[in-house]
């Protein structure tokens, strides 16, 4: 996906999206969630977790997935 196709995108759409992580870490991380907010430079994808701010120029993959499923009866 692109810079472009992803700020074309509605916010609370659910995707996933690898970037590169810096720093201490080093190499590639996903984030999996709902779109929050999107902008010139960076997104922010809504976790479990809570919110990952990610710059659009680390992002190396994103694409949509389907809703979680349903909870399991116990």
């Amino acid at each position: 996906m692109t810079p472009a196709e992803l700020r074309a995108l509605p916010l609370g759409t659910r995707l996933v999206v690898r970037y590169r992580l810096h720093g201490e870490q080093h190499g590639a991380t996903d984030a999996l969630g709902e779109l929050v907010r999107v902008g010139a430079v960076s997104c922010t994808i809504a976790t479990r977790r809570g919110e990952v701010v990610i710059a659009i120029s680390d992002i190396v993959a994103a694409k949509r997935v389907p809703p979680p499923p349903a909870p399991r009866p116990r």
